[in-house]
């Protein structure tokens, strides 16, 4: 199957968390509770787990990250959140249909954050393009 290279990259969910947070183990099982629900009607839409630990050359160098979970959520390639949320399966769901699905939500202007987005979406070619 050829791909468009027009193509707008999948919109983006990455939950970054710790294997030895005991919040962030509580919380997989709501991050993938999601997922299921996003990807029932928007199955373009990716959904990343990773380790701050075993992925700390790719963060870098917002390598401080401190609290659990921390979200990045992007559109295309403009992060529209990164920070810590609550961690609750309600609270990620309103934060994918207020910054992923509203067209109109803005787009963060941090560089680190963008080049982010961009060195997450080279590490992991799935997230690049929607199917």
């Amino acid at each position: 199957m050829a791909t468009d290279p027009h193509a707008q990259p999948s919109p983006l969910v990455v939950c970054l968390c710790a294997a030895w947070c005991g919040v962030c183990r509580d919380y997989r099982s709501h991050f993938e509770q999601v997922r299921v629900q996003v990807q029932a009607s928007q199955p373009q839409t990716r959904f990343l787990w990773i380790d701050v630990e075993d992925e700390a050359d790719l963060l870098h160098p917002l390598d401080d990250v401190e609290d659990f979970p921390t979200l990045l959520l992007a559109a295309g390639d403009q992060a529209r959140f990164f920070g810590p949320l609550t961690p609750q399966a309600e609270t990620l769901e309103r934060m994918i249909r207020i910054k992923l699905q509203d067209d109109t939500a803005a787009a963060l202007t941090q560089h680190d954050v963008t080049a982010l987005v961009a060195r997450i979406r080279a590490a992991y070619p799935g997230t690049a393009q929607a199917d």
